[in-house]
């Protein structure tokens, strides 16, 4: 691992620079597939998020913010004074709708994979997809401190599927409850930020692409059928199984989807 700063990331690959944002309790070794099949194509640059791997833990009194997640970038020597590409995934897919706002001028083609941006949901009224959303929110919150393995249990089976959290062996379960850590303070990045989706639409790049699972959760759907109504010129792209982790259960259905909205 490239270590400048405060931020964690490893590059991979020649051509051109293309920054991969994780999902949550995932962290940059999330894209091992697309680096190992692509990196005679791309220069990519994997970045760990605030709390994971070596990048610091979050420790402000402030909430955390999205733009908080933003602030990496800046330190990130690959893409200074340079056009790049990103592709995200979840959480990671929130905080590139961030920095593709930020850094819009130099940002290529913008690759998202069922971002999470939850507080959309309610600027919109979707109450019901919102409120899904604070369910997960209010275990994480609730049980960080008493009773983490109850919230890690949830979190796990709502996104992997119900049951999943029974199919994890002790030693894989004990890596989950570590690394979903970070997620108390990633729920307030998305839920407490006030960008509206017609900003999105206004300044990211036309040339974005938006990916799903026909079969993920109801919240992620809606956010999907949100995008879909707003930006009519982004490109959207699903798959028929595989649900919110298709990008790691199914990689080779939507890696190939990603290199086209690359080339």
């Amino acid at each position: 691992m490239n270590k400048l700063d405060e931020v964690d990331y490893f590059e991979a690959g020649v051509g051109p620079t293309v920054v991969l944002l994780h999902a949550t309790a995932t962290g940059a070794r999330q894209w091992k597939n697309i680096i190992n099949g692509y990196k005679d194509k791309f220069h990519f640059v994997a970045v760990n998020l605030i709390g994971y791997g070596n990048t610091p833990k979050w420790e402000s009194d402030h909430t955390q913010r999205l733009s908080d997640q933003v602030a990496l970038f800046e330190k990130i020597l690959p893409i200074k004074n340079g056009r790049f590409s990103i592709i995200a995934h979840s959480f990671g897919g929130s905080v590139a709708l961030m920095a593709a706002l930020r850094f819009h001028n130099v940002i290529d083609k913008l690759v998202l994979i069922e971002p999470n941006p939850f507080y959309l949901l309610k600027q919109a009224g979707l109450l019901k997809a919102y409120n899904e959303s604070l369910l997960i929110q209010k275990k994480i919150k609730n049980h960080y401190r008493n009773d983490w393995e109850k919230a890690v249990q949830f979190f796990a089976n709502y996104w992997n599927g119900e049951g999943s959290w029974n199919t994890y062996t002790n030693d894989q379960k004990e890596k989950f409850s570590e690394i979903l850590k970070p997620n108390f303070h990633e729920w307030d990045a998305v839920l407490n930020e006030t960008i509206s989706i017609e900003k999105f639409n206004q300044v990211l790049p036309k040339n974005t692409t938006f990916v799903s699972a026909l079969d993920t959760v109801f919240s992620i759907k809606e956010i999907t059928k949100l995008f879909m109504s707003h930006c009519k010129t982004w490109k959207f792209e699903s798959i028929q199984t595989g649900g919110h982790m298709a990008i790691i259960k199914k990689p080779d259905q939507v890696l190939p989807i990603i290199i086209k909205a690359l080339l």
